[in-house]
This record gives structure tokens, C-alpha cells and sequence, in this order.
């Protein structure tokens, strides 16, 4: 079987993004979008989805991190429906809970071809983490939904440092991508719709 690769480049007047991920690597990363939290963020993903991952982005951030973040992560939601392919013979849908500390994460997804997303997250959190504004984290998912074209709940029903909110949605969606895009060896050949296409 060939790895599930994709690769996307995407250039605006505002970032200069490239993509790079496998779905059958080993979680190798390599990231660099200056915008410190956020790699961080990203290396989550590809190491706990093993996932081999690059991204490189620059970005106007002289400005602020929106458009560096929000422009990674729609080449990041493009590349994974690239490599996820014809989506013949996965699981297509997977779940995972994960713990940090005091915050929680439950995560759920739907390799679906239909973009949607739930996200819910304490209130009040620290506004920024380093120069990551938290309230771009629905809006990294958001943006990675519409161009990965899944279903996206995340709920986190407790938590007090935003750092560990933010992280442990990362460590679950990585796990829930992983899960729901593995190759099910009962289903070999098969598309995992009664509609006939995903």
C-alpha cells in the first residue's frame, strides 16, 4: 500500500504557506510558522496522530498571528483530504478523550465529506498564551474542517490553564485523525458509506 501523502502550497498577499503530511509516517515533524505556541500546537498533532508532518509559513506578522494561523490552517485541512484519498477501507470515524492536568478534551470525528463543527471550551480563559491569541483555537478548527470537509466536535468541560485547554484538544484531535483515517482490516476494499461516497 502507498503512503497517503498530501502536499499543499498556498500564497497570499498576507502568508506563504507549505504543507507536507503523511498519514502513515511515524510522527515526524517539522514546523515553523513563527509563532511559537502554535508550533507547539502542531508537533502535538503530528506526534500523537504519527503523523509525518511539515509546515513552513511566513507570514505578516508584523500585523498580528490571524493570518499566519488561519492560512495554515486551511493548507493543513487541504493536505489531510489530499492524503486521506478515496477513503476506501478506514474507520472513518474516531473518538478520544485526553487529560492534561486539570483541563479535559473529548474528541470526536467524522471523516465524512461534509464540513461541521462543534466546539465548546471554559470561559474566561488567559486571552493570550505567549503571542497566541486563544481565541483562535476554534478558528483553526474551523478553518481546517472546511478545507478537510469532516465533522469536528471538541468539547472541553473543564479546565483552568489555558495552556493545557488548548493543548489537550490538539492531543485528542490528533488521536481521533489517526484512529478514524487507519486503515480497517476487516473493511479491505470497502467504502464506509451507504450513500456510496464520502
Amino acid at each position: 500500500m502507498s503512503p497517503r501523502v498530501g502536499r499543499v502550497e498556498r500564497t497570499t498577499k498576507e502568508t506563504s504557506v507549505l504543507v507536507e503530511i503523511n498519514l502513515d509516517g511515524t510522527g515526524k515533524v517539522d514546523v515553523a510558522t513563527g509563532v511559537g505556541f502554535y508550533d507547539h500546537m502542531l508537533d502535538q498533532l503530528g506526534r500523537h496522530g504519527l503523523f509525518d508532518l511539515t509546515v513552513k509559513t511566513e507570514g505578516d506578522l508584523h500585523i498580528d498571528t490571524h493570518h499566519t494561523i488561519e492560512d495554515t490552517a486551511l493548507a493543513l485541512g487541504a493536505a489531510f483530504k489530499q492524503a486521506l484519498g478515496d477513503k476506501v477501507g478506514i474507520y472513518r470515524f474516531g473518538n478520544c478523550t485526553v487529560p492534561l492536568d486539570e483541563s479535559l478534551a473529548q474528541v470526536t470525528v467524522d471523516l465524512s465529506g461534509r464540513p461541521y463543527l462543534v466546539h465548546t471550551e471554559p470561559e474566561n480563559m488567559a486571552p493570550m498564551i505567549g503571542t497566541y491569541d486563544t481565541t483562535m483555537t476554534r478558528h483553526i478548527f474551523e478553518s481546517f474542517v472546511a478545507q478537510a470537509q469532516i465533522a469536528l466536535h471538541i468539547h472541553v468541560p473543564y479546565g483552568r490553564n489555558a495552556h493545557h485547554i488548548v493543548e489537550c484538544q490538539f492531543k485528542a484531535l490528533a488521536r481521533a485523525l489517526r484512529y478514524a483515517s487507519e486503515h480497517d482490516p476487516r473493511a479491505a476494499g470497502i467504502l464506509p458509506s451507504t450513500k456510496g461516497a464520502l
